[in-house]
């Protein structure tokens, strides 16, 4: 008799120990079970640590709740202003809802996976080459609602998104290089103009205080002679000022004027020629015996040679 209830003691002993192995469960901290009793839901999803179930009749499922990170496949499109990329992303995204995760959908990371590449090249054709290469983070928060709008309803709540890299054709990297290059130029071009503007300036300062003082251009040209004569060369300087040359040209222009005065002089006192309609024995308006060069008083040549000399500029008159 005592043999039978030790035995059947064991017995019960063992069943109990199978029953709690198949019925004990652990849930991590980071996890959340969910128990589906007969098929059905059950009304709070089980919190981390040890829980029981039912053998045969409960099922559970656990469902992280950590931010999953999920790189998007590289896509390719075209972009709004007919340019053809490959545009990657990244998803980060966690679970909110364990139940809606399980029930609402058959695979939550599957589908979270190809929203985000639909959305990625929806967002591909709506924008342009610019944007996608210096506006990211408006592109990317417009992807991040895209992919938010139905992933809520799957008990999923998307993190953040990223465009990690944007891949373009080389015929564009060529084009690009050649639009960066022709801008460089012309900045550098433009730089350079102010800058000879600028001097432009300065030297016209310089030679208004240089034309007050004239000693001045002469102490200027001595530096400049002894820079020049600072270093080791064959360079032969040989100062010619500049006073010199415009002394010369005045010399000229009174010399030219000086000969053009005594030509007229001379034109004036010459006695005029008889008209062809006057007759052979007219008589002359001075006598032979008078010298051409010393005209007499009163005379009309020497009134027009004095007129002559009035209308001459000062700088032609004699001095």
């Amino acid at each position: 008799m005592v043999e039978e209830l030790v035995t059947a003691g064991i017995a019960l002993a063992s069943a109990g120990a199978v029953y709690v192995a198949a019925a004990a469960r652990v849930v991590k901290q980071y996890e959340r079970g969910v128990v589906l009793r007969l098929g059905r839901l059950t009304s709070v999803p089980r919190e981390p640590g040890f829980t029981m179930i039912v053998p045969g009749v409960d099922r559970m499922r656990k469902v992280n709740m950590q931010i999953v990170t999920m790189p998007v496949p590289a896509q390719e499109g075209i972009t709004h202003d007919n340019v053809t990329v490959r545009v990657d992303a990244v998803v980060y995204f966690k679970v909110v809802d364990a139940a809606d995760a399980v029930i609402k959908v058959e695979d939550y990371r599957f589908a979270v996976s190809q929203v985000a590449q639909t959305s990625l090249r929806s967002i591909i054709g709506k924008s342009d080459l610019d944007d996608l290469l210096s506006n990211r983070e408006k592109l990317n928060q417009g992807l991040e609602v895209m992919i938010d709008s139905p992933a809520l309803g799957w008990g999923v709540q998307i993190d953040r998104v990223e465009i990690k890299d944007v891949s373009l054709p080389e015929t564009m990297k060529r084009s690009m290089a050649r639009q960066a290059e022709a801008t460089r130029d012309r900045r550098a071009r433009v730089i350079n103009a102010d800058a000879e503007l600028q001097a432009s300036k300065k030297l016209a300062e310089a030679a208004q205080a240089m034309s007050d003082q004239p000693a001045a251009l002469q102490l200027r040209l001595l530096q400049t002679v002894v820079a020049v004569a600072a270093e080791k060369n064959s360079t032969l300087v040989l100062p010619f000022p500049v006073e010199l040359l415009r002394f010369l040209e005045r010399s000229g222009l009174q010399a030219q004027a000086q000969t053009e005065a005594y030509e007229r002089r001379g034109a004036a006192a010459a006695p005029p020629s008889a008209p062809r309609s006057a007759p052979p024995s007219a008589p002359q308006s001075a006598p032979p015996s008078v010298p051409p060069s010393v005209p007499l008083s009163g005379t009309a040549p020497d009134a027009e040679a004095a007129a002559a000399l009035e209308e001459l500029p000062e700088a032609e008159q004699l001095p």
